[in-house]
């Protein structure tokens, strides 16, 4: 879970709006930033098994998201990419 401060930078910086926590950038960079914090969770505790799946499910909604906002608007998916580090 993300701490209400963080959550409410993260909404601040993508979202268009004070409480936009629906639209896909918004959604997209909540799912990153839990899933870099699983990710560390998960390096040191291997056989973590629930988390494991909790975490590659939230991989798979983060995709879902980013393929639609890339069928929907490409610019947007982009830049959305570019600030959240995610393709190489």
């Amino acid at each position: 879970m993300l701490e209400k401060e963080k959550k409410a930078e993260i909404v601040e910086r993508f979202g268009g709006k004070d409480k936009d926590t629906g639209s896909v950038e918004v959604q997209v960079a909540l799912l990153t930033e839990q899933i870099n914090r699983l990710t560390v969770h998960m390096k040191e505790h291997k056989h973590d098994y629930s988390s494991s799946r909790g975490l590659m499910k939230m991989v798979g909604r983060r995709r879902k998201l980013l393929a639609y906002l890339r069928n929907k608007d490409v610019n947007r998916y982009r830049d959305l990419v570019k600030a959240l580090g995610l393709r190489k």
